[in-house]
């Protein structure tokens, strides 16, 4: 599989953040432009990945799926990055994890040959689209997510439609009361398992999950909970095995957001008639944040009494544009360039043109409110605070709602110049 270095999109002033008076540029050579976000060489704003804690994040999580005796198959919505998929591969990655079937395309085009797609699919011009890709790569295995009669009718009324032979192969989803999508008994389990095993249209090849939406920050809670569910997905394994409804020479079993997925191991690889394969689905982890899923991940190192795991990889960085008041600057990024979905952002670095690196933002300065092309960042009042033409970085919280922003990213170092860049597909 082709690195991003081998690629051949040009990036030029129609893609946000790359410097509109500089002649367009093939991705395969960014680096050679010596660029340098302290340096001003792009404008502002402008979302960067740093290449240390991204070449870390995919090391350390594959090395967990192999210690818990899984694999990984990263959810590619989060980025939706061709050239990170590829990096993802090319460290052991089973495959790739989407929601959508354009999502599956993007990984179709990018060599995938393995995918999960994480949902339910029912229209026809997904079941059509499905098809194609099906058909343009011979060597390409997707799995979907059935969860009820009512989806299975849907499928083969296509099937005869179409006057369709082909066997999709799908998950069966346990799903959680008040929750999102799933079979919640192991009544319902089985009378669905029965009727994919007897479908023209369909294949039994595992059991999914999705622990994320029990996740709150409590390892008590989170364990007895995520405890519970994998409880019921081994049970849900175990009793279509005895069935014989898995039509498969092996058990796909999957679960894993990003908050727990140190807890869902255990139930990935029950005792059945055939061999099991356990997959995790993290997908936040490549980047990791400064938020959300860093106060997670603490009670995750918690739990593994341990703490060198995930960086967070993900920055976007912005220009004090004006200081209009004493104790305000109004930066140059806004709803438009960083995530806003589950909390503000927070102010990590002020760099100030000519020093050498940047320094911490200071104690008390903090972001206070976004608009679409503003941020407000507050100081405490008599602190000299940042001059007109600083640069001020920032962490996010959730990635997947930044990376839609943008259609490229430059990969930093550490001293952020810049030597690759990557590419979006949302």
């Amino acid at each position: 599989m082709n690195s991003s270095k081998d690629s051949s999109v040009i990036l030029d002033r129609r893609y946000k953040g790359f410097p509109p008076a500089a002649a367009p540029c093939r991705l395969a050579e960014i680096a050679s432009r010596r660029w340098n976000i302290l340096a001003g060489d792009l404008p502002f704003p402008i979302a960067i990945l740093r290449d240390s804690c991204l070449r870390h994040n995919v090391g350390w999580m594959q090395a967990f799926a192999r210690s818990r005796g899984v694999q990984i198959a990263p959810h590619g919505k989060t980025t939706m990055s061709p050239e990170i998929y590829r990096r993802q591969i090319e460290a052991g990655a089973w495959g790739i994890s989407f929601a959508t079937i354009y999502q599956l395309g993007v990984g179709l085009e990018s060599g995938i040959k393995r995918a999960l797609i994480a949902n339910q699919v029912v229209c026809d011009a997904d079941l059509d689209g499905l098809v194609a890709m099906l058909g343009a790569d011979a060597e390409m295995r997707v799995w979907f997510l059935v969860d009820s009669l009512a989806q299975i009718a849907h499928i083969e009324n296509w099937q005869a439609r179409r006057g369709a032979s082909i066997r999709f192969d799908c998950l069966l989803e346990i799903g959680i009361a008040g929750k999102r999508t799933g079979c919640r008994t192991l009544d319902e389990v089985v009378k669905v398992a029965a009727r994919i095993s007897a479908s023209p249209a369909l294949r039994l090849g595992g059991i999914e999950c999705y622990e994320g939406s029990v996740a709150q920050g409590d390892t008590a809670h989170d364990s007895a909970a995520v405890g519970a569910l994998m409880q019921r997905v081994v049970e849900a394994a175990m009793e279509c095995d005895r069935c014989g409804y898995f039509d498969n020479d092996e058990v796909l079993m999957t679960a894993g957001g990003s908050a727990l997925f140190d807890l869902v191991t255990g139930g990935l690889l029950p005792a059945l008639s055939r061999p099991v394969t356990g997959i995790l689905r993290s997908g936040c982890y490549v980047t990791h944040d400064h938020g959300s899923y860093m106060r997670l991940l603490h009670k995750v190192e918690e739990r593994l009494e341990r703490s060198d795991s995930l960086k967070p990889a993900i920055e976007v960085w912005a220009m004090v544009q004006s200081c209009p008041e004493a104790g305000l600057a109004i930066l140059s990024c806004g709803k438009r360039d960083i995530s806003y979905d589950l909390e503000l952002p927070v102010a990590l670095f002020h760099h100030v043109p000519g020093e050498a690196a940047p320094r911490a933002i200071a104690a008390g300065w903090q972001l206070t409110a976004l608009n679409d092309q503003h941020a407000y960042l507050h100081y405490p009042a008599g602190q000299a605070g940042p001059a007109v033409g600083d640069l001020i970085g920032l962490g996010i919280s959730h990635p997947c709602t930044t990376f839609d922003k943008w259609r490229w990213l430059p990969v930093v170092d550490d001293q952020y110049a810049v030597v690759d860049a990557v590419t979006t597909r949302f």
